[in-house]
């Protein structure tokens, strides 16, 4: 009978081992319009299972989540205080000399939109693009 209940515990040992969190930083974007609302949505993330720190950032509405957890609970955990919320879709924008992938007024200084769902679409257009002025494309452009 021991030898069962260790086996037991031994396993469950296992379970816990495996499912570890890694340490996260999570970046959302809350719409937050005064004190109220600030401290509601720092209380809702911090008494989270695994929630090291909460940074929030009114003036650019950016709440910093660090921790072990995972990003989609801790936004359906933010989605759950009732204000708009989304992942942080602007990345910092460093290249002057080339022109800006999305330009989004409501980005703060120095911030582009985030473009990773934007580009696999574009792939297959150059193709189209490229047919649009063929000499074999009956209804393409004559201007030459």
């Amino acid at each position: 009978m021991g030898a069962v209940m260790s086996a037991l515990a031994g396993a469950s040992r296992e379970r816990q081992s495996r499912r570890r969190k890694q340490f996260h930083t999570v970046e959302l974007k809350v719409r937050m319009d005064c004190d109220g609302c600030e401290l509601k949505v720092r209380n809702t993330l911090a008494r989270m299972r695994g929630v090291e720190s909460v940074e929030i950032n009114r003036k650019q509405q950016k709440v910093t989540v660090q921790g072990f957890v995972e990003p989609q609970r801790v936004l359906r955990r933010a989605q759950s205080t009732g204000k708009r919320v989304e992942l942080w879709p602007y990345v910092p924008y460093t290249n002057p000399y080339v022109a800006p992938p999305v330009y989004d007024k409501r980005a703060p200084a120095g911030h582009v939109r985030r473009v990773d769902a934007l580009i696999a679409p574009a792939a297959g257009r150059e193709e189209d693009l490229a047919t649009i002025f063929s000499d074999d494309n009956l209804n393409g452009c004559s201007v030459m």
